[in-house]
């Protein structure tokens, strides 16, 4: 066996979270009292956080400051993290198997390292990884391989033994385009799935059908 870590993304690989990324506009709204426009999701899809919480200031006529429309967006999604999301089905056994095989694991993750750390203390997957790395605290997206290249020199490992776990094609062609091996996961956020299928060396339906990784895993 030739792997030495598994670098795992968390919202869609991981946890099944992606959709408070999409509703946490018009949770956000109606914690407020007030009725989002259907096209609110679509709208605020390729805003940052700061620009939605400036676009639902002006949009909505919001007496909040952009700072608190923030605050108010993230209390929304610390709440979620801390109390609601779940990890995917069968996550926990192949993170054993992974252990168990000797092959260690950490986190890589455009979200913030407290949402991520509640939600796997929560449902008691902690043990299971030795690092999160974050793209806030590292200062670049998932856009340039920087996040990729700090969790592998975190274990002293190469490209030529360490996978990614990504449910995003920009992010799954990130690293792929540095020289690391990819493992693809379904997510249905992500609706590029023949090109993601293409371009990762090995894809997870679910993990409840995990052969094609372990085929790739355990080959010399």
């Amino acid at each position: 066996m030739r792997l030495r870590c598994a670098i795992f993304d968390f919202d869609g690989t991981l946890f099944d979270s992606m959709y408070i990324w999409d509703d946490v506009g018009e949770t956000y709204l109606r914690a407020l009292g007030r009725e989002p426009k259907p096209s609110l999701r679509e709208a605020l899809k390729p805003m940052s956080l700061a620009q939605a919480a400036r676009y639902l200031q002006r949009e909505y006529a919001l007496s909040l400051s952009v700072e608190e429309i923030l605050a108010g967006i993230n209390q929304t999604v610390e709440r979620f993290y801390a109390q609601e999301v779940q990890p995917k089905p069968g996550v926990e056994a192949f993170l054993r198997r992974l252990r168990e095989t000797g092959i260690a694991m950490c986190v890589a993750t455009a979200t913030d390292r407290p949402m991520i750390r509640a939600a796997l203390r929560r449902c008691g997957l902690e043990r299971y990884f030795d690092a999160i790395f974050t793209c806030g605290e590292l200062g670049h997206g998932k856009d340039e391989p920087i996040i990729f290249r700090a969790a592998m020199d975190y274990f002293a490992a190469s490209r030529a033994s360490a996978v990614v776990l990504e449910d995003a094609l920009h992010a799954a062609q990130t690293a792929k385009a540095d020289g690391f091996a990819v493992a693809a996961v379904y997510d249905g956020s992500e609706k590029r799935q023949e090109a993601l299928r293409a371009l990762a060396d090995c894809y997870i339906p679910d993990y409840e059908h995990t052969e094609d990784f372990w085929e790739f895993a355990l080959a010399e």
